[in-house]
């Protein structure tokens, strides 16, 4: 009997070594992943240059705490400020605790302004974290039941609404920002219109609100820029980074400029791992082989071509709803539960994950192969195929 607390439904396989794209059981056989650790591993496992510059940092030094000056976390808060257009940067160790810190931003701009019960705006569907603030601020009822009382102070719209937000501005004089995600990932790889950032950039700066992205799943480099905002040009007041920064080393990063920049002092938040030596050396090497290998580049072609494959094959399927995405980080609907795929496709060797119910969600590693692409389009293909072989005719989608 395992003593790990039972928080997890675990598939029947555990992994030993990694290379790239590749991994490998405890039984040696091998798997193609797909799905990168949820959007962590994006220079891949085991990267020869990350593998290094950690062992390195490891015989320097791993931990001393944020009592004192860190070096290489300088280091980083430059890097992101350089990439993202920001001006300061907190340091945690994941998304859920870099969410935290945005919406401990939110209320104490909130209280700088004398309003008594700072409010923050969020999504349907929006997946934020499961602290008891995040989960919160989340849009799911599976993930909050079971934890009430809930958090106060989130006021609930449809996500790529914006007359839903204007009327939240018409009627709560108590908002203070606007949480969102412009992709949501846990919610089905859902995205925004092109307009929905403007428009709410506008509403942000006529309110005197906060602009806060969270851009924890599609940060660093997945949707084929630096971040997602990057398609739009519009810039947040805040942003949140976690899990493709430190590529598997834990840490997460809240972004913060304007208004937002200079309001945290001495004893206003605090982590005691976060940034430290080794996960900032983690991070500074990953953004670097982003960089040097063009894998955004790589992560644009890639994402087409995985999508345009995927479309050729299931052409005139009434079972597929939709295959969407931005970069490598795409979802294909099906009319159908199908969480049955994931252990489908583990028995062949392939990564996977579903989201939502209905929606296989796929989010390789940034470097990942053409060849490897061809052999996760005629996997995932002749897979859903067989699925919906099986199922019941599928009534059309509404119009």
């Amino acid at each position: 009997m395992s003593h790990v607390m039972n928080t997890y439904a675990r598939l029947p396989v555990a992994f030993e070594r990694g290379e790239g794209a590749w991994l490998w059981d405890t039984q040696g056989k091998r798997y193609l992943d797909a799905l990168a650790g949820i959007a962590v591993c994006g220079v891949g496992h085991c990267h020869p240059k990350l593998t290094a510059a950690l062992r390195d940092q490891v015989g320097k030094l791993v931990h001393t705490s944020n009592l004192y000056g860190i070096t290489l976390q300088e280091q980083l808060a430059d890097r992101l400020a350089a990439l993202s257009g920001m001006e300061s940067v907190f340091f945690c160790n994941s998304g859920c605790e870099a969410n935290e810190a945005a919406i401990k931003l939110a209320r104490y701009y909130g209280h700088k302004k004398a309003i008594e019960s700072p409010a923050i705006v969020v999504m349907d569907k929006a997946f934020h974290g499961r602290t008891l603030a995040t989960l919160s601020a989340t849009g799911s009822r599976k993930v909050q039941a079971g934890f009430e009382p809930l958090v106060a102070g989130f006021i609930r719209v449809p996500f790529d609404d914006l007359e839903a937000v204007r009327r939240v501005a018409e009627t709560n004089r108590g908002v203070v920002a606007v949480l969102v995600e412009l992709v949501q990932g846990e919610g089905g790889i859902i995205l925004c219109h092109d307009d929905y950032l403007h428009g709410l950039r506008r509403i942000c700066d006529d309110r005197g609100w906060l602009l806060m992205l969270d851009e924890v799943q599609s940060g660093i480099g997945r949707t084929g820029r630096w971040f997602a905002f990057q398609h739009s040009g519009v810039s947040p007041d805040v942003m949140t980074l976690a899990k493709g920064l430190g590529n598997g080393v834990p840490i997460g990063a809240c972004l913060a400029a304007g208004p937002a920049a200079g309001l945290f002092g001495p004893g206003s938040h605090g982590s005691t791992f976060g940034g430290n030596p080794l996960a900032c050396m983690a991070a500074l090497t990953t953004l670097s082989i982003i960089e040097d290998e063009g894998l955004m580049h790589n992560a644009v072609e890639l994402g087409r071509l995985i999508c345009a494959e995927l479309g050729t094959r299931l052409s005139g399927q009434a079972g597929v709803r939709e295959i969407r995405g931005r970069g490598l980080m795409i979802g294909v609907e099906l009319a159908h539960s199908c969480g049955e795929l994931v252990r489908q496709a583990l028995d062949r060797g392939l990564l996977i994950n579903v989201t939502a119910d209905t929606v296989v969600r796929l989010l390789p590693p940034l470097n990942f192969s053409r060849e490897q692409t061809a052999m996760l389009v005629a996997e995932l293909s002749a897979l859903i195929l067989e699925f919906l072989a099986r199922q019941p005719a599928a009534q059309p989608a509404a119009a």
